[in-house]
């Protein structure tokens, strides 16, 4: 989600995708492939919430299992 006019941009991580410290799977099918495909994504995730950090935005990233309530506090009082 991306609130332009707060220059708030909120990532909703999938625990698998992003590599989930608590949830996140290896894959033991391809494992050299998914390994790397995972590190990739952590890099680029990292690089993405620098970019908009660097213009001025504030980056929220949030897993997939996280409370949504939780998660729409945070929010609510970023765009405040």
């Amino acid at each position: 989600m991306v609130f332009t006019r707060r220059k708030v941009a909120v990532f909703i991580d999938g625990c698998f995708w992003h590599g989930c410290p608590e949830h996140g799977t290896r894959s033991t099918t391809n494992a050299a492939y998914w390994d790397r495909k995972l590190s990739e994504n952590k890099a680029r995730d990292a690089r993405h919430a620098a970019e908009l950090e660097a213009a001025g935005w504030q980056a929220y990233r949030f897993w997939e299992h996280e409370d949504p309530q939780s998660i729409l506090a945070v929010v609510r009082s970023a765009l405040e």
